[in-house]
């Protein structure tokens, strides 16, 4: 038999479900609602049966030792520290703390437009609803405050406190599936890191494959899945960044920023300047100076 709940430390908050329905008609609440959400320390037999799944997606956080979920078909999937399990609703589920290492979560339930949004990120292609967190503090931060707001009370300005504290774990995990693992999204951010600050040298794809210790076409495929642009339109809008903010706060030549930024010529780099802000470097320098006259 698992426990439902019941350890000692736990925080727990249930909304009643006839106030999740009056929820659920409010304009920015029926995107984000959290219905359920608590804090299990420890959790040793905890574990859950859902042969029809849960009628709202259920995010679960492991922040100290162990446990198992399965979902659908699937063999049990182990879920270790740092680890986040996202279930949508509907489908059939069971998970259990481990039995020598009981884990600790954090966890919540939520619904809404925005959900659906999310999931279809996580879960694209075929990914698994186990995500490796890239800072797991950032997610147990904002569901201790969705839990703290709801320890208060459960009226509208902090079911939509809540709200935004779940929107923000939600933006967090995905991005983590994003990136993939934590070494491997590790390595493509040092590679933005290096292009960020490195724009005016060029670089070829094998080079930052190298850099990053991944062959060309591994690194390219994560490089997009990561980013969601390969790496000649990252470095593209990276050099289109820095090229605005010095045409706004210097006097310098246009070629001279060209040169900056990693061009050589000065016409491509306008071409390109175009393809992104729509209108040449001249003339956005010569609006971004307009602009400042009429600013208050």
């Amino acid at each position: 038999m698992y426990v439902h709940e019941g350890f000692l430390g736990q925080r727990l908050r249930v909304i009643p479900r006839p106030a999740v329905r009056a929820a659920q008609s409010q304009p920015i609440i029926r995107r984000l609602l959290v219905t359920d959400v608590g804090y299990f320390p420890r959790a040793a037999h905890h574990g859950r049966v859902r042969t029809a799944g849960a009628p709202e997606t259920i995010v679960m956080v492991c922040t100290d030792g162990a446990g198992w979920v399965e979902w659908e078909d699937r063999e049990p999937v182990r879920v270790d520290r740092g680890s986040a399990v996202v279930l949508p609703s509907g489908i059939r589920h069971r998970y259990r703390a481990d039995d020598e290492d009981p884990w600790t979560i954090w966890w919540a339930h939520v619904t809404g437009t925005d959900v659906d949004d999310f999931l279809a990120t996580i879960l694209a292609d075929g990914r698994d609803p186990i995500v490796g967190l890239h800072d797991v503090y950032a997610v147990v931060q904002s569901l201790d405050e969705a839990l703290s707001a709801l320890e208060k009370d459960e009226t509208l300005p902090m079911l939509l406190t809540a709200a935004g504290a779940a929107w923000r774990m939600l933006a967090a995990i995905t991005s983590s599936a994003l990136r993939g693992s934590a070494d491997t999204g590790d390595r493509i951010h040092q590679v933005q890191d290096y292009l960020r600050t490195n724009l005016d040298t060029d670089f070829t794809v094998p080079e930052l494959a190298a850099m990053a210790g991944l062959s060309p076409s591994h690194f390219s495929a994560l490089f997009r899945r990561s980013v969601g642009t390969s790496v000649k339109d990252y470095l593209k809008h990276l050099r289109s960044a820095r090229a605005r903010e010095l045409l706004i706060t210097t006097e310098s030549p246009i070629a001279e920023i060209a040169l900056t930024v990693g061009y050589d010529d000065a016409l491509y780099f306008s071409r390109q300047f175009r393809s992104i802000n729509g209108v040449s470097p001249s003339d956005f320098r010569r609006r971004a100076a307009a602009e400042r006259v009429t600013r208050p």
